[in-house]
């Protein structure tokens, strides 16, 4: 299995995350990471499925990817994740990325590689730092010192969704309503059996 990029889990405690940014401007020992367990099924699926799409793999920082999908009730992930608190502060020295099942990689020493290969310092490798980057992910970059672990970004408008967008939400929608009712008539079943009817035939 090829190594999936942006993936990692916390060293102190084992927990899953996807790393949004590996490291931010005027503070290189920082990344900004999602917890994966603080979302619900539906958006781990969704954010998972990005992770591991063409998008989110060619994707310089994971967050570029982030500003440009939505979540099944048709959000934007970036804003969603960062208004509702999902978006944490941490440094890279706690974090552990895990490329695929056999390899781990520091995130602080992935960051130091990556400033190797491309003759720059780990300073410059932030995506505020870098001029060629997509401008509704440029604009998220406006960091401000916080004393809490939730990080503070400014984020882009939302793009209005298309009819393909709507279509798709709407099929989803439905798809998972579909399920609720199987499941909801599979339930109602164990509990009080459907009692066939039995049709008398009228003797000729």
């Amino acid at each position: 299995m090829a190594d999936i990029k942006h993936i990692g889990r916390m060293r102190a405690t084992g927990r899953k995350v996807v790393v949004a940014y590996r490291t931010l401007p005027g503070e290189s020992d920082s990344a900004l990471v999602i917890p994966t367990e603080s979302l619900n099924p539906e958006q781990h699926d969704a954010l998972i499925t990005l992770v591991e799409s063409n998008a989110g793999q060619t994707a310089y920082e994971f967050a570029e990817a982030l500003a440009r999908s939505h979540f099944p009730d048709g959000q934007v992930m970036l804003n969603h994740l960062h208004f509702s608190k999902k978006l944490s502060k941490v440094k890279t020295s706690d974090v552990d990325m895990t490329p695929n099942l056999q390899a781990t990689i520091d995130l602080a020493q992935l960051n130091q590689l990556i400033a190797e290969q491309k003759g720059i310092s780990v300073n410059d490798l932030a995506l505020g730092n870098n001029t060629n980057i997509p401008k509704n992910v440029a604009a998220i970059n406006d960091i401000s010192p916080s004393k809490t672990e939730s990080f503070e970004v400014k984020a882009p408008d939302a793009d209005p969704l298309s009819d393909e967008d709507l279509a798709k939400k709407f099929r989803s929608d439905a798809d998972r309503l579909s399920k609720e009712a199987a499941e909801l008539r599979r339930q109602a079943e164990s509990l009080a059996p459907t009692k066939k009817k039995t049709v008398v035939k009228e003797s000729e």
